[in-house]
């Protein structure tokens, strides 16, 4: 069976000339929770934002289900985002609308400009966000404005709307870099047991090693845009982790 994801020589050099990526491969099976790791700067949010086309690798491909998103049409692109749900380090919500709302606009990339600007979702649509915030323990959240929120409380929401694309791959990037370590427990554990019970491939960048090692299936290790790393997380030694975090 081929891979969900396979990533073949990625390289990204920005405008002003930083080279964020040097030649990145790797494959992601469906149903492995890989996270990857490095330093600031290393180059893990560029390649977290390439697999989605919200950057544009500068060399490479990026083979999602058999299509190379490096390629993309305007609307394979389109189904490309349907289909890969993006969970961001700063919530990235709608602060003045509802949670529910926040949840709903999953949907946007399944319906019409029309009915998506107005905001028209199904009867349908809006059960499944309930039923998606209630497995995260929001119900009771559901209709508040998201700034009324603590910020794990917005990371659940963030997980919800993604969850309502029902997506195939997730790509989390530091979902907990802004959060305390008991509420970024509960965030991984909520983000990790979903993924596994609905069968959902995730990619999470993340700085912490121990919390890595605590939920990853597959380790990558990125340093200085290059895979320093790539293996199962009690292969991951005190030498490769030094290496992975040296400067």
């Amino acid at each position: 069976m081929a891979a969900l994801l396979e990533i073949r020589n990625l390289k990204k050099v920005y405008n002003d000339g930083t080279t964020a990526l040097q030649g990145v491969d790797f494959k992601v099976d469906r149903g492995e929770f890989v996270v990857v790791i490095g330093s600031s700067g290393a180059g893990k949010s560029t390649l977290l934002r390439c697999i989605n086309r919200l950057v544009q690798p500068s060399e490479g491909s990026v083979m999602f289900n058999n299509m190379d998103a490096t390629k993309a049409s305007h609307s394979q692109v389109r189904k490309l985002r349907r289909e890969v749900g993006m969970i961001f380090q700063g919530f990235n919500l709608i602060e003045r609308v509802s949670v529910l709302t926040n949840v709903l606009h999953g949907r946007l990339g399944y319906m019409n400009q029309l009915m998506g600007t107005l905001g028209m979702f199904s009867k349908h649509d809006i059960e499944e966000a309930k039923k998606i915030l209630h497995r995260l323990g929001l119900h009771q959240q559901i209709y508040k404005r998201a700034d009324e929120l603590s910020g794990g409380q917005q990371q659940r929401v963030g997980i919800a709307r993604a969850l309502s694309q029902q997506p195939q791959l997730i790509l989390a990037d530091e979902p907990i870099a802004s959060l305390d370590p008991v509420t970024s427990e509960t965030i991984m554990n909520h983000l990790h047991t979903i993924c596994q019970e609905d069968g959902i491939t995730c990619v999470v960048n993340l700085h912490q090693v121990e919390v890595a090692k605590k939920y990853a299936t597959r380790i990558i290790g990125i340093h200085k845009g290059t895979v320093a790393f790539d293996g199962k997380p009690d292969e991951l030694s005190d030498e490769v982790i030094q290496h992975i975090y040296q400067k």
